[in-house]
């Protein structure tokens, strides 16, 4: 993509995952589409195929929606691991490493964030799903994009 138009095709990009209504996320689809058509149509077939998996965490409570759009509950905890793993360099003892990683996650684990919406995993383990937060009444089970 041409550099003069990265910023606003990121801010297109980024603002889909945080639209009120899937119906929302695809018209701002639309508008990327139409945008970026011809000047970049390799971003604009990514999108596409791709899109499945962007829009999943739609079929799930809105309450979840918070947890499901970010990677940061497992990146955040590794990171530190990471830096402290990598500053021993190495440890004699495979018991010494898994009780320094065991430890990290331990005190990683205090800060967590509390999982919003718990009382709906049934539910949501059980294959229900919902559209603009109403519950469907559809018995076909939930697939989430792999």
């Amino acid at each position: 993509m041409p550099k003069k138009h990265q910023a606003e095709a990121r801010t297109l990009l980024c603002a889909m995952p945080y639209a009120e209504t899937q119906a929302a996320c695809e018209a701002l689809r639309e508008q990327f589409t139409s945008r970026y058509r011809k000047l970049a149509p390799k971003a604009v077939e990514r999108l596409a195929d791709d899109w499945e998996r962007l829009v999943t965490f739609y079929r799930l409570p809105r309450e979840h929606w918070v947890h499901l759009r970010t990677s940061n509950v497992v990146e955040s905890p590794f990171a530190t691991v990471r830096l402290r793993t990598t500053a021993a360099k190495r440890f004699k003892k495979v018991e010494n490493a898994t009780a320094l990683i065991w430890k990290l996650l331990q005190v990683a684990e205090s800060t967590f964030r509390r999982l919003r919406g718990a009382e709906l995993l049934p539910a949501v383990y059980a294959g229900v799903q919902y559209v603009d937060e109403v519950q469907r009444t559809s018995k076909a089970p939930l697939r989430l994009a792999a």
